[in-house]
């Protein structure tokens, strides 16, 4: 019998029996092959997640990929047995910030798939065609798990808009942060840091394309032209406008705690600092993402440490560290 991960409410999961869903029009039917647990899957699962992001119970896995094997009415028969990955915001593409390219600001309000919708810890996922994006035919579809969260970065990279010779920076190491590594370097900067908490993953930074790491809380360079912030916490966000120069432009992709005491006003009027943010990711990250990650220039694969049946999901969001856990249904 094949089973489906549901999280009837905070602390508190079942393996349920999992029935296929046949796609209506303008769907498709995926078997999914991995899904990645994220901070944000773990937030579901302990209950602190804002209530206006989450619709218990839930399927949750936002981060996946798979093989569709099946298509609703309206949707190209050639879809059906190619390797996909899909975005997860299901935008209503008729508001004006649809239509302005910020599908992840939708004004219809937040609907996401594995949060609010039935997410990929199952066997199969059926969602909006429209979300798909194929992959090359010998796509590696354990390592295209994680172009959800490298579409994240990719938004952070084009806000960046990092031009080559620029010197630039990353705090963090998690997932996001050496995701953003790899996108940087393909950019050929001047310098790429790295600032972790410790020097646990200076190897892979460096393999990713890092030219230099530091630890946090040690004295570290500043005159950076572009610092992208991956940690998600009110410190790192300090730590990485001070590595900028005088107008230095500086992207946020970690949400910290609510209420957390960030920024100095008076210092970003000064030095002149931009503050960009991201909140996942819209069609044009996911085509960069795909894009980069179809030509070999992105391989996320190092990543990932743990690989576990679905049926160990108790086990998965337990599990800590900066790796990436996978599920395999």
């Amino acid at each position: 019998m094949s089973v489906q991960v549901v999280v009837r409410a905070p602390g508190a999961h079942r393996l349920e029996p999992h029935t296929p869903r046949t796609p209506g029009p303008g769907e498709a039917l995926v078997a999914v092959h991995a899904v990645g647990v994220c901070g944000s899957d773990r937030e579901l699962y302990r209950g602190n997640r804002p209530p206006e992001y989450v619709r218990y119970p839930v399927v949750p896995g936002h981060e996946w990929s798979g093989t569709v094997r099946e298509v609703g009415a309206g949707v190209p028969a050639e879809l059906v047995g190619r390797k996909v990955a899909g975005e997860g915001f299901r935008n209503c593409q008729v508001c004006a910030r649809c239509h302005a390219g910020d599908t992840t600001l939708c004004e219809a309000g937040y609907d996401e798939t594995g949060f609010t919708r039935p997410g990929a810890m199952a066997p199969t996922l059926t969602l909006p065609a429209r979300l798909l994006h194929p992959l090359p035919d010998d796509a590696d579809l354990t390592a295209a798990a994680l172009l959800e969260p490298a579409a994240c970065v990719a938004a952070a990279a084009l806000l960046a808009d990092v031009r080559p010779g620029e010197r630039v920076a990353v705090v963090g190491t998690g997932t996001l942060g050496m995701l953003a590594v790899r996108f940087l370097a393909a950019v050929s900067p001047a310098g790429l840091l790295v600032v972790g908490l410790d020097r646990e993953r200076e190897q892979l930074a460096e393999e990713f394309g890092a030219t230099d790491f530091a630890v946090s809380g040690s004295e570290l360079p500043g005159g950076h032209d572009v610092v992208i912030e991956a940690a998600g916490s009110a410190e790192a966000v300090r730590t990485a406008a001070a590595l900028l120069r005088r107008g230095g432009r500086l992207v946020l992709t970690g949400i910290p705690a609510p209420g957390a005491v960030g920024l100095d006003p008076a210092d970003l009027v000064v030095r002149r600092l931009e503050v960009r943010t991201v909140f996942g990711a819209p069609a044009a990250a996911w085509a960069h993402a795909v894009r980069l990650f179809g030509a070999g220039l992105l391989d996320p694969l190092p990543l990932v440490t743990h690989r576990l049946p679905l049926t160990e999901f108790a086990r998965a969001v337990g599990t800590t560290g900066p790796g990436k856990v996978l599920l395999l249904p």
